[in-house]
């Protein structure tokens, strides 16, 4: 696989792969932060679609650094590896007290990156879930449980590169999956992109803002903020 330039290189090749749900009311995309603000952004602005984001956090292991036994979304869903937390013998007051903490940072970058404005609707929507690139896959099927629970119709991901790995786990639960790549070896989602920094929340903050404005602006369609 070719080196991605940048993130929102990579929404401007995955367009093209999303051109059926361009100019429908139906349809919200919900890009996963920060990196997959700026994919995000690119495929809203050509689809005509309005934007938001859906934040995913990793449930760490207290005391061991790399270990991860699940993950919460913003809307409150919980997914817990039962397999790690039996193995680590972890207690549900652990589970628990890690999934409020990693709750409460959500909600509060979620407030920056909107602004104050609103959660999309989601319920009986089509709801393009955009990141920049599937590792293991785990994140992205909290996220698309997180929105059926919300009353999406149907559920896309969209990723520039996955590993084989990630996306076979996320295509059995996803309606589609939208993927340009998977290289092997995968390495790491920031292996394939020549700028690989992440977005700041000013960033992300603003091209939210500014797909809103674009959509309010377009003539005959209006932002559902």
């Amino acid at each position: 696989m070719t080196l991605l330039k940048d993130r929102r290189q990579a929404g401007r090749l995955l367009v093209g792969r999303c051109s059926a749900y361009a100019d429908r009311e139906d349809v919200v995309l919900l890009a996963k932060p920060p990196g997959g603000i700026p994919v995000g952004y690119e495929i809203a602005h050509a689809l005509h679609a309005p934007l938001d984001v859906i934040s995913v956090r990793n449930l760490g292991v207290p005391g061991m650094r790399d270990a991860v036994m699940g993950s919460v979304t913003a809307g409150g869903m919980r997914m817990v590896s039962e397999d790690i937390v039996r193995l680590l013998g972890i207690s549900q007051f652990v589970i628990d007290t890690v999934a409020a903490e990693e709750q409460t940072r959500l909600q509060h970058s979620e407030q920056r990156y909107r602004d104050g404005w609103p959660p999309l609707p989601i319920r009986d929507r089509t709801s393009l879930v955009v990141t920049d690139g599937i590792a293991t896959g785990a994140s992205m099927k909290a996220a698309v449980s997180a929105l059926r629970k919300r009353g999406a119709s149907r559920v896309v991901v969209c990723a520039p590169v996955a590993s084989r790995e990630g996306l076979d786990r996320v295509e059995a639960i996803a309606d589609e999956v939208v993927c340009l790549d998977t290289p092997d070896p995968f390495i790491s989602v920031t292996r394939w992109y020549e700028d690989a920094s992440p977005p700041g929340d000013e960033e992300c903050a603003a091209l939210l803002k500014k797909s809103s404005l674009d959509l309010c602006h377009r003539p005959g369609r209006h932002t559902v903020h």
